[in-house]
């Protein structure tokens, strides 16, 4: 292994989600703007929270992504057990983002030195857990599936696929944001820095776990996720 460490898969599965969830919790703080990947569900906590208060960030997130595995099934014309168990991650993440939402909202922010740290942390570690995410075999969330699925029913490139359904949710964060408070809240040019450099943090962070580690599967369930 040329003196490299064995990583299990399943413990790169629990760092990506947990990383991933600080990660958000850190760029929802500095309020310079989410990716436009979860932007559309921000913006529909921001708006149904006024009048829910226990409508949280999480359950928007997991219930939004609930919503793209019913359409992506209709769309394919059949349900896979990985449909399931990618809502199962995007619960997880859900539950965490809310403790993680906690914990960061104690932290101060009352400068935009402050503001940046922040966001700049969020961007870093975003990148760093989905690297990780990609060296396991547990479904991703809904987000990630929904491309894979479409690409491979349509027979399309998938970064061409990703980069049309980076462009559909962007689009969607705008309309949201306009027609819920006339004005840009959370698709703001933080956003256009996270799409502009964030495939490029992954892919430099991929080489680097690779570069350290082996990732190995520690339980036999990789035939089960499929």
């Amino acid at each position: 292994m040329n003196g490299k460490r064995v990583f299990y898969c399943e413990i790169a599965y629990v760092v990506g989600i947990v990383v991933l969830a600080i990660a958000t919790a850190f760029m929802e703080k500095a309020d310079f703007g989410m990716s436009m990947v979860v932007a559309p569900a921000y913006l529909i906590y921001l708006k149904v929270s006024q009048f829910v208060p226990f409508f949280t960030f999480g359950m928007s997130e997991y219930i939004f992504q609930a919503v793209l595995l019913i359409l992506l099934a209709l769309v394919m014309h059949k349900v896979k057990r990985s449909y399931f168990l990618s809502f199962v991650t995007a619960f997880l993440y859900g539950v965490i983002l809310d403790a993680a939402m906690g914990v960061v909202g104690l932290l101060p922010c009352d400068s935009i030195a402050w503001r940046i740290a922040f966001f700049v942390t969020g961007l870093v570690i975003c990148a760093i857990s989905i690297a990780f995410l990609f060296h396991t075999y547990f479904p991703p969330e809904a987000y990630e599936l929904f491309v894979k699925e479409l690409s491979e029913k349509f027979n399309m490139e998938i970064s061409k696929t990703k980069t049309i359904y980076d462009c559909c949710s962007c689009v969607l964060g705008v309309v949201l944001s306009l027609v819920f408070f006339g004005t840009f809240v959370g698709v703001k040019f933080g956003t256009v820095i996270c799409a502009a450099v964030n495939g490029w943090l992954i892919g430099r962070f991929s080489r680097l776990l690779e570069s350290k580690f082996v990732f190995k599967d520690a339980l036999p369930l990789r035939e089960k996720m499929k």
